[in-house]
């Protein structure tokens, strides 16, 4: 394994709050008060500076260059510098978490109308997969030569 697959609780480290109160927020690690908790701060996603759990806190691969204990007008303009909001929306992960929420808000005849588009795309798959396999049926096949084996003497 290369150490840069590793995410470390670090300083400036851009982490995704997984539950709690604040649960789908993105947060900068801006101290770390001991082994079990870091004071974070989420400047652009509407969370005030507070200690919070390491275990409810998912590690990004996104650090920002800050001093320890920074302030949040300071680093306000670090993760603006950085572009995070725009970095974080283009990963999967915020992605599959996009789309999650969009099916969660589904209304039942959403769901509905979902099932008849997969049918169609379904029913277009079919049809063309036995266009396929009519015209490779069609094709005779190669006559195999045979080989006359040679008795070992």
């Amino acid at each position: 394994m290369v150490l840069s697959q590793f995410r470390f609780v670090e300083l400036g480290r851009v982490a995704y709050i997984a539950y709690g109160p604040d649960k789908g927020k993105l947060c900068v690690i801006v101290d770390v008060i001991d082994q079990n908790r870091a004071l974070v701060d989420g400047p652009c996603s509407g969370l005030g500076r507070k200690q919070i759990n390491f275990k409810a806190l998912h590690l990004t691969s996104f650090t920002l260059p800050i001093a320890r204990s920074m302030r949040s007008g300071l680093l306000k303009k670090a993760w603006e510098k950085a572009d995070i909001s725009n970095k974080w929306a283009q990963t999967t992960w915020a992605k599959k978490i996009a789309n999650r929420q969009t099916k969660a808000l589904m209304t039942d005849f959403d769901r509905f109308k979902l099932m008849k588009a997969k049918q169609a795309r379904n029913r277009m798959i079919d049809v063309e997969f036995g266009k396929l396999r009519k015209q490779a049926r069609t094709i005779p096949k190669k006559t195999r030569v045979r080989r006359k084996r040679t008795s070992k003497k």
